[in-house]
């Protein structure tokens, strides 16, 4: 099995609660098809860089996985006859990291900086 990332943007009219729902089902199918979860994490609502189906902003969602093809297939179909995801990717890792992604990091780095 290898390692991959998995993001994807829901639309901006669904709530936080509804996001963090589609994050538990992704991991419980990943591990249901015996794929393993690393993290999962939710970015909030961020502002897209274009407009996708009408919308400007979205809600994000990263899961870290270790997966076989079936997994991604499952995914994918998953994915991509959901009514409330705008758009996905998955991406191959070489190792999985433990550390907070790039987004959140950069996150409390700025709420650090605003406290001082």
């Amino acid at each position: 099995m290898a390692y991959y990332e998995h993001v994807f943007v829901a639309r901006p009219d669904v709530s936080p609660a509804q996001v963090e729902s589609l994050l538990e089902e992704l991991k419980a199918l990943i591990e249901e098809k015996g794929g393993k979860v690393g993290k999962t994490e939710y970015w909030g609502l961020r502002t897209l860089a274009y407009r996708m189906h009408k919308n400007r902003k979205g809600h994000y969602g990263l899961i870290d996985m270790e997966a076989g093809a079936d997994v991604l297939e499952a995914i994918d179909s998953r994915q991509r006859y959901s009514d409330d995801v705008i758009r996905y990717m998955t991406v191959r890792l070489e190792e999985l990291s433990e550390e907070p992604s790039a987004v959140l990091r950069k996150s409390e780095e700025r709420k650090r900086r605003d406290r001082q």
